[in-house]
């Protein structure tokens, strides 16, 4: 496949998203190297990623192992690319993680840690992890409660194979930025709290900010930023 046109809709929707972190990134007070874009691209074929890396995005998040699989044979002509799992994992899934990833954003619990620990590849590097964080308090959602947190971070300190990067979050929607950044402060406060407690570990990511509230996490320190509509746009009927 050729690079595409700079006059794409996939070309126009990244450089939006880009220069959209750029700005939040400067009202911030931060550096523009201050937070990643990472691209949500489940759902979306892989001839949309390559178009996309063809425009210089490098990192991907996937939510589904099975789809993102097809997606990574496809695409691995691409050996750059960095594939972020970042949807709610299984038990019955995690070897296909563990061995095809380079970081997972959903660890919840300690036992889904300790199978991508002993499932990691020792030809690979240490699977970058984050924590994920259940920061609204949702039944709904997945995500050790902040209590939790210091007990998990400790496990998976202890785990060779894995390396703790540090938390990630999916709030519940907030009305207006300020609404939306109080959990996001919640969450900077927890990951703070952790480096405190275990100054040695390399506790530098906050994955949180998605296309709707990019701007209120970025101002509470987001480091990666996961925006799937805003670039690929909604998913269609047969998506």
């Amino acid at each position: 496949m050729t690079a595409p046109s700079a006059s794409t809709p996939l070309a126009e929707s990244l450089a939006a998203v880009r220069q959209r972190l750029a700005d939040a990134l400067s009202v911030a007070g931060r550096p523009t190297t201050g937070a990643r874009l990472l691209a949500v691209s489940k759902t979306k074929p892989a001839a949309r990623i390559r178009e996309a890396w063809h425009l210089g995005q490098r990192e991907f998040g996937e939510n589904y192992a099975q789809e993102a699989l097809a997606k990574q044979v496809e695409l691995a002509d691409l050996d750059d690319i960095v594939w972020h799992f970042i949807g709610p994992l299984q038990s019955n899934k995690t070897r296909e993680v563990a061995e095809h990833f380079a970081w997972v954003h959903s660890v919840d619990r300690e036992k889904i840690a300790r199978r991508l620990n002993d499932q990691r590849p020792e030809g690979l590097p240490p699977l970058d992890v984050c924590l994920q964080v259940n920061i609204s308090a949702e039944a709904s959602k997945s995500g050790a409660s902040l209590t939790e947190l210091p007990a998990l971070a400790e496990a998976v300190l202890a785990m060779p194979r894995l390396r703790l990067r540090g938390l990630m979050a999916i709030p519940a929607p907030g009305e207006d930025i300020h609404a939306q950044r109080e959990p996001f402060t919640r969450l900077r406060e927890a990951l703070e709290a952790l480096q405190g407690r275990f100054p040695e570990a390399p506790l530098d990511t906050l994955s949180m900010g998605m296309t709707h509230d990019l701007e209120a996490a970025v101002l509470e320190g987001a480091t990666l930023v996961r925006v799937g509509t805003a670039i690929f746009g909604e998913r269609t009927a047969r998506e």
